[in-house]
């Protein structure tokens, strides 16, 4: 039946034409945006795994940057550590000089005072971003003997957690202004003379040839000693953690890439199909309108028959 109210063949050609349309449009934005799923509305599931993945990601970022300033804190603390440890291992020269009788012990002791002066410098000087775990005051208000570096950023369960790596100052600490408990500070009573000393206190002026004395200064020579021997002790463990931290933020990075991939399988648009599934529909448009031209020139065929 031919019939001027009803066009059937347009109807169909016309919703064709715009679903051919909408599917272009998709594929338009898909391409512009680089997006498979860009918002809620094209896949709520992936939008909202992505969205999440890339907050964490944003954290993590700061964790590598915390884990960055955790090592150049580090690394300074075990630049001064080193440092110290050389300048203790001349004091103890000097001290091995000072035993051999008839030295003049006040230019030897005068030598120490230098070096003492230098391990007082190198303790103070050691600070980072206002971070100094080398000469300390721990009765200060808010002091804590644990430092801790933000070392990893993760989600379990919908609940999120902080790790951190401690460093405990009180096995670094050269000076603690507050109770002379640093490895530098900490004193010794010598066993005849009745004197108190640390390693930057000691003073061999006054010691003579007597076998009392020369007790007491073999008696500073193994307390400056044992002091080298803590210092090593402690550079050992900063050096651990150093390495630890800086293991650790090569693995955030890793890490951080490996989640961007993850992210990009479930939203990033596939280009090469996109591309093809474009000119494919571009094709279909051309033909939809054409169909739909078609079918509205049947119609005006109707008006043959009144001729």
């Amino acid at each position: 039946m031919a019939s001027i109210m009803t066009n059937v063949s347009a109807m169909t050609a016309l919703q064709s034409l715009n679903s051919t349309n909408k599917q272009l449009s998709t594929t338009q934005a898909r391409i512009s945006t680089g997006f498979r799923v860009s918002s809620a509305e094209d896949n709520a599931a992936y939008w909202s795994i992505a969205t999440t993945m890339r907050s964490d990601n944003g954290a993590l970022s700061t964790v590598k940057d915390a884990l960055g300033l955790g090592a150049a804190t580090l690394d300074v603390a075990y630049t001064g550590m080193n440092k110290a440890i050389d300048v203790a291992k001349e004091m103890k020269n000097k001290l091995v000089a000072a035993r051999q009788p008839g030295i003049d012990r006040e230019k030897v002791q005068s030598e120490i005072a230098e070096l003492q002066n230098q391990l007082t410098s190198i303790a103070g000087s050691s600070v980072f971003s206002g971070e100094n775990w080398l000469s300390v005051d721990s009765s200060e208000a808010g002091y804590n003997s644990t430092k801790t570096i933000v070392a990893s950023f993760s989600r379990a369960g919908g609940s999120v957690s902080v790790g951190t790596i401690a460093i405990d100052l009180t096995s670094t600490e050269l000076i603690d202004s507050a109770d002379q408990s640093g490895i530098l500070d900490n004193e010794d009573t010598t066993t005849n003379g009745g004197v108190n000393y640390s390693i930057l206190t000691l003073d061999i002026s006054n010691i003579t040839d007597t076998d009392d004395d020369l007790e007491d200064l073999e008696q500073m020579l193994a307390w400056v000693d044992d002091g080298i021997s803590s210092m090593t002790t402690a550079a050992s463990n900063l050096g651990a953690v150093k390495q630890r931290t800086n293991m650790q933020r090569e693995f955030i990075g890793s890490l951080m890439d490996a989640i961007s991939r993850g992210v990009g399988t479930l939203v990033d648009a596939d280009m090469n199909e996109e591309s093809t599934r474009l000119q494919a529909l571009q094709v279909q448009q051309q033909l939809g309108v054409q169909s739909l031209s078609i079918a509205n020139q049947n119609s005006q065929q109707i008006l043959s028959l009144f001729r």
